[in-house]
């Protein structure tokens, strides 16, 4: 069986750079993981606060993996808490929060919710929800849209 790529879609790597613009994150490395229903990203001293009568969260990120020491503090509206099963089976309860996120040319609204990531592998993971309707993932493949030779390799995988 044939299949063939619809042209509005991009294919992407199992890892790639992303920007996540409204947080002031200029580059961190995502997993895109299509088992994850929802996309996460590493925060910790997480705290809400009320602005103007909008729920508000405060958080600081570590945006490079195993950097410890390099900490940005980043607000966004808290748009709901949702129960999120871990990938170790855990239940928990994470704060949600909407934003902008960008992978080469492409600019996109998703949802992102806020959880420790200090011993996972990747700052943020990029779930199915995300990718959707925006891009088809290549496993075998790294950095297919975030690299300068972006467009030979789409080109390539494309045929």
């Amino acid at each position: 069986m044939e299949f063939s790529v619809p042209e509005h879609l991009s294919i992407i790597g199992w890892r790639e750079w992303l920007t996540l613009p409204e947080l002031g994150i200029t580059r961190i490395k995502a997993k895109i993981d299509t088992g994850a229903r929802s996309s996460a990203l590493h925060a910790f001293d997480v705290e809400t606060f009320e602005r103007q009568g909008k729920m508000m969260v405060r958080f600081k990120v570590h945006p490079y993996q195993r950097d410890a020491q390099r900490a940005m503090t980043a607000e966004a509206e808290l748009i709901e808490r949702r129960h999120i099963r871990s990938s170790s089976g855990h239940l928990q309860l994470r704060p949600v929060i909407k934003t902008t996120v960008a992978l080469g040319s492409k600019q996109w609204s998703i949802e992102l919710t806020l959880t420790n990531r200090d011993v996972m592998g990747f700052r943020m993971l990029l779930g199915r929800q995300a990718v959707r309707q925006h891009f088809l993932v290549a496993p075998g493949r790294s950095f297919i849209y975030s690299s300068t030779k972006s467009c030979k390799i789409r080109n390539k995988l494309r045929k």
